[in-house]
């Protein structure tokens, strides 16, 4: 991760009870969740994939990357950079830039690595982690990037459940409109 002066310092390991991961730890490059994937595999286990954008993280957000860690063991992230954002998303996204995404991701307990992906969508990401269990919305049914790639493999996809009323596009929204109301 680079240094980004809109990011705050790193959080010190020493601050915290042992037991707490300093959230940096769980930002990698995909060379090195390769190496790990490896480890885990002969360990038996689960290693569960979901991604997104993750620009304002709300509670459907929270509640989706809950379900997903509930389907194995570990949860990887791939959480799309701020080019691949604005390629999928507009010219305004990201609200938050990547570095700031990725440290609120990897802060969650749910979440065990994040990794970053500068591609439209994570197929070729998914090509080289080969998760057992691939997690999407099952506003995804139609198209889950990676899915071939993951049963060819013997991995299950699952949908996740929405949760209805509450999307970014929504929460900027009521943001651009001033809507104090609550939700």
């Amino acid at each position: 991760m680079s240094k980004d002066p809109r990011i705050s310092p790193p959080c010190q390991e020493g601050n915290v009870p042992h037991r707490v991961r300093a959230p940096e730890s769980k930002i990698l490059p995909v060379e090195n969740l390769v190496a790990l994937r490896s480890q885990w595999k002969a360990e038996g286990r689960t290693v569960v994939f979901t991604n997104g954008c993750f620009d304002l993280l709300h509670a459907g957000h929270i509640r989706y990357l809950y379900f997903a860690r509930q389907q194995g063991d570990l949860l990887i992230v791939g959480l799309n950079s701020d080019s691949s954002v604005r390629w999928n998303k507009g010219p305004e996204r990201p609200i938050n830039p990547q570095g700031n995404r990725a440290l609120v991701l990897a802060a969650l307990e749910m979440v065990d690595y994040v990794v970053l992906f500068e591609e439209a969508e994570p197929a070729g990401l998914i090509e080289r982690i080969v998760p057992d269990v691939l997690v999407k919305g099952e506003d995804w049914a139609h198209y889950v990037s990676g899915r071939e790639i993951v049963e060819r493999h013997g991995g299950r996809v699952v949908l996740a459940p929405l949760v209805h009323g509450l999307s970014t596009t929504g929460l900027l929204q009521k943001i651009q409109a001033g809507d104090k109301g609550g939700g």
